[in-house]
């Protein structure tokens, strides 16, 4: 929370630790105190042609209190919200935040091989130049494999 993007932002993309991963409930909590945008993730399922489909979107939540189990286990925000509309100009003003499960000195990052962060990437050049996966000092490694489709967040910060 001390970082600058954190405090130059009206919106953060942050997602809702489950498991091993690092603690967000703090960042989660300020982020509402402050009156900041809050939107965390969401796994909706959609049929593409006849191929179902698995997507993240990001939805906004006022209250901790709107999120339930979710995709795999994970807290979501139950029902419909506000989905996070990307443009450059507001990009410019939201943080996104990242999980993965290892990390290297390249910045690459594992997530749980769904793809998702990069697929949500892929076309928002604005929002990758604001982006942080945060982890656990130990999730570091020497090398994450990877491949053409992978995105690296900015920065990576591992406590």
């Amino acid at each position: 929370m001390g970082h600058q993007w954190y405090y130059l932002s009206d919106t953060v993309l942050a997602f809702v630790s489950y498991g091993s991963e690092i603690s967000t409930l703090e960042i989660l909590k300020e982020t509402l105190q402050k009156g900041k945008k809050l939107f965390v993730p969401k796994i909706v399922r959609t049929n593409e042609g006849n191929t179902p489909k698995e997507e993240m979107i990001f939805c906004r939540i006022t209250s901790l209190d709107q999120l339930q189990e979710g995709y795999r286990g994970i807290p979501e925000p139950e029902g419909d919200s506000e989905k996070y509309q990307y443009s450059p100009e507001e990009a410019k003003k939201t943080l996104l935040l990242m999980p993965g499960v290892g990390f290297d000195s390249y910045r690459n990052r594992m997530g749980y091989g769904k793809g998702f962060y990069d697929r949500f990437m892929a076309d928002k050049e604005e929002l990758w130049i604001r982006s942080i996966a945060i982890g656990h000092d130990c999730q570091m490694t020497e090398e994450i494999p990877t491949n053409e489709h992978d995105i690296k967040p900015y920065q990576v910060i591992l406590v």
